[in-house]
């Protein structure tokens, strides 16, 4: 009879007992199999391609063959232990780590925040910082990178810019000039998303004519946005048509336009008091840009810089299955040293976040 080894397994997944089946069965078969195939006392079959001058399988040419002393008995308890060994390190080490890693969120951040470099310092700057992808600005605040672009780079030069760090080409911001203008860039650099703006406010009462005609009067962009592989995505804001929640809402069930969708800002919704994650919600499919973006003062914009927990909108984020990039953002300007360091620490807090597993 073989003794059997009995050791204290720690509490953990279900699946270890699961995992010590194939261990089992192996040992199992090890010691049943040498009594029904050969005669000989080694636990394994003598080689095939070892042959005596009979022509028959020559034992002592088995390269594989245990020495004639050890049996069935002590192999068993020396391979089993081994074995039992090797499977119970494998199983404690799956317990301790989750089955699936859970994806982290990528991110991206805009090129505003380094508007007094030229385009290709920016994209430099940005990779080196870890982030996967970049939004290009148009001239707001002075922001020279999407005409330089226009009119100097081409959307092969963008595409090459973009490739050369490795970034993704996350949208164009194109509140100064407009979708339009930059259409054909945008097509040509390999398509994306183009931000802009939406209408001035109207009263509550109003709200869902005034979006149907909104949507109305959107549909060239729509089509333009069609024919360069693209999308337009429209921002919230402060005293405009789309604004908060009730907004979002009748811009989702009135779209008429598979290639126009939501861009989200927190910082102005919280403005107004509004709930970012019931918000993002609503949005559901129809988001396709989202700003990681407080409503603090200066560097509190930023996610970990300001007093917002941006869980509850990762999780969020995730329960709509958002697979777009989330754009770390600020508004405002400072010197290149305090704008690495305060990006590197936002980055660094969003992918810690407890709500940052997006898959």
């Amino acid at each position: 009879m073989i003794g059997i080894v009995t050791l204290p397994l720690p509490r953990c997944h279900p699946t270890f007992l699961v995992s010590l089946r194939p261990l089992c069965v192996l040992l199992r078969a090890l010691w049943i199999a040498p009594s029904r195939h050969c005669t000989s006392p080694s636990p394994f079959r003598p080689n095939p391609f070892a042959r005596g001058d009979a022509g028959r399988p020559h034992r002592d040419q088995n390269p594989f063959r245990l020495p004639i002393s050890v049996n069935r008995r002590a192999f068993l308890q020396h391979t089993g232990a081994a074995l039992a060994a090797g499977s119970l390190a494998t199983t404690l080490a799956s317990c301790a780590t989750p089955r699936h890693t859970p994806s982290l969120p990528r991110l991206s951040t805009s090129s505003l925040l380094f508007k007094d470099l030229p385009l290709e310092s920016a994209c430099a700057e940005v990779a080196a910082l870890g982030f996967e992808g970049l939004d290009i600005w148009s001239a707001y605040e002075g922001c020279p990178h999407l005409d330089d672009a226009l009119q100097r780079l081409g959307g092969r030069g963008v595409r090459d810019l973009l490739a050369t760090h490795r970034l993704e080409l996350v949208a164009f911001s194109t509140y100064v000039g407009g979708y339009a203008k930059y259409a054909s860039l945008l097509g040509a650099a390999g398509g994306g998303v183009a931000i802009q703006g939406s209408a001035g406010p109207c009263r509550p009462d109003e709200l869902r004519t005034r979006m149907k005609s909104f949507f109305e009067g959107l549909k060239p962009l729509a089509d333009l946005a069609g024919e360069h592989h693209s999308w337009l995505a429209i921002e919230n804001h402060g005293q405009a048509l789309l604004d908060g929640p009730d907004s979002f809402k009748a811009f989702v069930d009135l779209n008429p336009h598979p290639r126009v969708g939501l861009a989200l800002a927190p910082y102005h919704l919280q403005a107004l008091g509004a709930s970012v994650p019931e918000t993002i919600r609503i949005a559901g499919s129809q988001l396709l840009f989202f700003y990681a973006w407080q409503n603090a003062p200066d560097l509190q914009q930023l996610p970990g810089l300001g007093p917002t927990d941006f869980s509850p909108w990762l999780q969020a984020l995730a329960d709509i299955k958002h697979r777009r990039c989330v754009n770390v953002f600020m508004h405002g300007h400072h010197d290149l040293p305090t704008t690495r360091s305060a990006l590197a620490r936002s980055r660094a807090h969003l992918l810690a976040s407890p709500g940052s597993a997006l898959s």
